[in-house]
């Protein structure tokens, strides 16, 4: 009996005993399932889904490769929030560092009227002695501060292109800030005047290397404008100003809002500008303006603070002192008016009086119509020899009598708005002057007008029915590059350069011609060009070589007396090589003696192609050859 009790309570324990081990394996399957799980996916969540989570037991083991060492903390950490920290076993690896990237080269050049600074990191194979002297030569004298750092990593394709671009536009902007980096060229600068501005505008757009992104700012003092006016009509042809100027960008949106509503389709030039009279003038404009519209035509003229409005002809009286009355009552205050009705005038047999003044596209002027004395007429002819220097005047003026009040006056106030024209005409009337033409001036209209309501007054009735052509602008019509070549090549069409024999002076003859080739490359501006010189195959293939190198050397320094910047230019002698003609007939030997320009175009870009325009060396390149006579006979 008690070994039978004993047995059963042996049993009882081991029954209980497995019991209690499988339900604890279980429980530790359980939090080893759900800690595993709960750690995966807070690691997913996060952005780790490079880490894989094992379980054992209790423990919970990170495995994977993490990009970085602060990756791999994070990590970790991530999985402390889920479970104990330190059941958190790590096995994580990081993966290896990347090498070091290079820098990005960059420089900032600020130039001013204390010199030239310069901050920035360059390569080491950059050429800092060249940067130096070319930098120190745009300083033109003063201080060069020079902070720059070397970085001893490969130059970037582009940088050099980048780097000499900055350099020719920093010749040309006294003010300036320049950022350069390989990939793109930043200019900030600040001109003389709106002219100057649109100059440098034209000029950086030229030539910029296809590789480099570029961004200009350049910013222009606003012109003073006195009288500050705006003149604004509609007649047959619809509404158009004749003169804009306004004093704020507040102003410009009152005033061509106005003119819109009033009819008016086409751009509108209108200058920001100082020297308004005052703040409310945008206002005032916009008020006169609708006036305007308001009586269905007319004009209205505002200089400074006077308003002269001059309604249509045919325009009924109450129509007239309706719209008179409620713009004299909107004017800010410090405006007066004037207004106009126009009477029709009376029909004369003989017809009005008329002066005409024609220019012509060849600078041929002619006066033509009545004149008052003899007087005038001296001082009309000497007013347009000054106005338009040398051009010829032919006068078929007559002298009248029972002229009207002031016509001398308008006479000479006529020509001299011809002479804002390229081409044209101007028809003087008692009632009227009209003004027709062609300028390469964007501001030639709103010019004409403040000169005729100057020298007229504000309530003279005149027309301006100017054209902007962009040919004759001296600024928007620069020649492209390729233009520039072709001018040279006809210029030397039928001339040549010469030198003196076996020598590498340019000989007197050839002085007219390198003076023509000057003149045109003045007017082309920034340009890469190369200057090529060639021989015949007469002499050594050394001697050759060097003689025409000098010869396009010797040009080189011709132009740059002749003052053209010839900073962007090359010059190469090639001697005897690439010949054009025969080198066994005389005529053929003549041929390759020469010189070729040509533009450079970054290799980065194009393979170099040119259009050559020959110059054709008239004197001998070399010493004789060892089989030639050394008889000096005066040629080559």
């Amino acid at each position: 009996m008690r070994l039978s009790a004993l047995m059963i309570r042996l049993v009882v324990f081991a029954v209980a005993a497995f019991g209690a081990f499988t339900a604890a394996r279980s429980a530790v399957a359980i939090v080893e399932e759900r800690s595993v799980i709960a750690v995966r996916e807070t690691l997913v969540d996060k952005g780790y889904e490079w880490a894989s989570v094992l379980g054992d037991g209790l423990q919970v083991i990170l495995e994977g490769t993490a990009p970085t060492e602060a990756v791999r903390f994070r990590a970790i950490s991530a999985a402390g929030e889920m479970v104990d920290a330190s059941r958190v076993i790590d096995n994580l690896s990081v993966a290896d560092s990347e090498e070091i990237k290079a820098p990005e080269f960059a420089i900032e050049i600020l130039r001013n009227d204390a010199g030239v600074s310069l901050i920035g990191l360059i390569p080491a194979s950059a050429d800092r002695d060249d940067l130096a002297e070319r930098i120190t030569d745009i300083a033109d004298g003063k201080p060069v501060t020079d902070l720059l750092e070397v970085a001893d990593y490969p130059e970037p394709e582009t940088w050099r292109d980048a780097v000499n671009y900055s350099l020719r536009a920093l010749e040309e902007l006294p003010r300036s800030k320049i950022s350069v980096n390989a990939e793109r060229v930043v200019i900030n600068a600040i001109s003389d005047s709106p002219e100057e501005k649109r100059r440098l505008e034209t000029l950086l757009a030229r030539n910029t290397p296809d590789s480099i992104r570029l961004a200009v700012n350049i910013g222009a003092p606003r012109p003073v404008i006195s009288p500050f006016t705006t003149r604004f009509r509609i007649d047959a042809d619809g509404a158009q100003f004749d003169a804009c100027a306004v004093d704020t960008e507040e102003a410009l949106s009152q005033v061509l809002s106005a003119a819109s509503a009033a009819g008016l389709t086409e751009r509108a030039n209108c200058t920001l500008a100082l020297g308004t009279p005052s703040q409310t003038w945008g206002e005032a404009v916009a008020l006169s303006i609708g006036a305007v519209a308001d009586l269905g035509g007319g004009t209205v003229t505002i200089a400074d603070t006077d308003v002269t409005l001059i309604a249509p002809l045919g325009t009924g009286q109450g129509t007239f002192d309706d719209v008179v009355g409620e713009l004299e009552n909107a004017l800010p205050p410090a405006f007066a008016l004037s207004s106009e009705l126009p009477e029709r005038p009376e029909t004369s047999s003989g017809g009005p009086p008329q002066f005409t003044a024609t220019l012509s596209p060849e600078g041929e002027v002619q006066l033509r119509g009545r004149i008052p004395d003899a007087v005038t007429n001296t001082v009309a002819e000497n007013f347009a020899n000054a106005k338009f220097g040398q051009a010829s005047i032919t006068m078929g003026t007559r002298l009248a009598n029972g002229l009207p009040s002031g016509w001398s006056v308008r006479v000479l106030a006529g020509i001299e708005a011809l002479s804002k024209l390229s081409n044209g005409a101007v028809i003087v009337q008692p009632d009227n002057i009209q003004v027709r033409g062609n300028t390469g001036n964007q501001d030639a209209s709103a010019e004409i007008s403040r000169l005729l309501i100057d020298k007229l007054g504000q309530g003279a009735a005149f027309e301006v029915d100017v054209t902007y052509v962009e040919q004759l602008d001296p600024i928007a019509g620069l020649p492209t590059p390729e233009e520039c070549i072709e001018q040279i090549g006809v210029v030397t069409e039928n001339r040549k350069i010469t030198f003196d024999p076996s020598s590498a002076d340019i000989s007197a003859s050839a002085q007219a011609v390198v003076d023509d080739i000057a003149e045109i490359l003045k007017r082309c501006g920034d340009l890469r060009i190369r200057v090529a010189g060639y021989t015949d195959s007469q002499g050594r293939e050394v001697m050759n070589q060097a003689l025409s190198q000098q010869r396009a050397e010797a040009v080189l320094t011709a132009l740059q007396s002749r003052r053209v910047p010839v900073g962007t230019f090359d010059a190469i002698g090639y001697g005897e090589s690439d010949p054009i003609a025969d080198n066994e007939t005389e005529a053929g030997r003549e041929a390759n003696r020469r010189i070729e320009f040509s533009l450079i175009i970054p290799e980065s870009t194009a393979e170099e192609t040119s259009v050559l325009d020959e110059i054709a060396a008239e004197a001998p390149d070399e010493e004789p050859s060892e089989d030639a006579p050394a008889a000096d006979d005066g040629s080559d």
